[in-house]
């Protein structure tokens, strides 16, 4: 995992208010006098697929907005398997676990080669102090977050493989139709099934051409017949 300062003043601040994602991010509702209340670096991470940016019980020292890429959480159960509770894609935040002073309640897994800003715990409290624009974006996505989980439980855990499958492509589905799945451990991980049973759902999907391979792990979706194979009785 790379990391490149970005320095709080100067640059930094203008690469902050410039950023062509600050509309989704967790600094959306700042003006530009609130980016003088930024005390300490961010820093903008590169990491590749597999990188951990904090782990389940560790101390929450920052939020991460993803710029670009896709982190999943996971908890881990008892028997030591894994479940992904969620995923979060560009211009989403983990570990907001900090404006609570709460240990970190999943771990922060890179999914993709991702791209995050990583903002120290200091500068978030200090903005939640001097300005209700903060605090008000943080409990917004604490919310979002809370309704997302809520939903993935009955989406992603209900129902046969193959309705699960064809849920999560919905889910992850772009603006042209494709999609990006990852490995089909953690597709099971995803899905609260076995590795195996996810691969025969991607294979069954395939033969019913609700998606088609267009290169390693990238999906052409027909997005009419994974709507019809999420809501019927497989």
């Amino acid at each position: 995992m790379k990391r490149r300062p970005i320095e709080a003043i100067g640059t930094g601040t203008a690469r902050c208010l410039d950023c062509r994602l600050r509309h989704l991010t967790l600094f959306a509702d700042l003006e530009p006098g609130d980016f003088n209340l930024i005390n300490l670096p961010i820093d903008e991470i590169d990491c590749e697929a597999g990188s951990v940016l904090y782990s389940a019980g560790g101390e929450a020292t920052a939020i991460f907005t993803i710029r670009v890429g896709l982190v999943k959480l996971v908890q881990y159960l008892p028997d030591g398997t894994q479940r992904i509770v969620r995923l979060l894609g560009p211009g989403a935040t983990a570990g907001l676990e900090v404006i609570v002073n709460q240990p970190y309640g999943h771990s922060a897994i890179a999914l993709q080669p991702s791209s995050l800003c990583r903002i120290p715990r200091p500068v978030i409290e200090r903005l939640c102090r001097e300005t209700p624009r903060l605090q008000g974006q943080l409990m917004r996505r604490w919310h979002a977050a809370l309704h997302e989980a809520d939903g993935r439980l009955t989406e992603l855990s209900t129902g046969k493989a193959l309705q699960r499958l064809a849920r999560l492509l919905l889910h992850l589905a772009q603006a042209d139709g494709t999609a990006v799945l990852f490995s089909r451990e953690d597709l099971g991980a995803m899905l609260g099934i076995s590795r195996e049973h996810a691969s025969r759902a991607v294979a069954e999907l395939r033969r019913h051409r609700a998606i088609s391979e267009i290169s390693m792990n990238r999906f052409r979706c027909d997005i009419a017949r994974l709507e019809a194979i999420g809501i019927e009785d497989c």
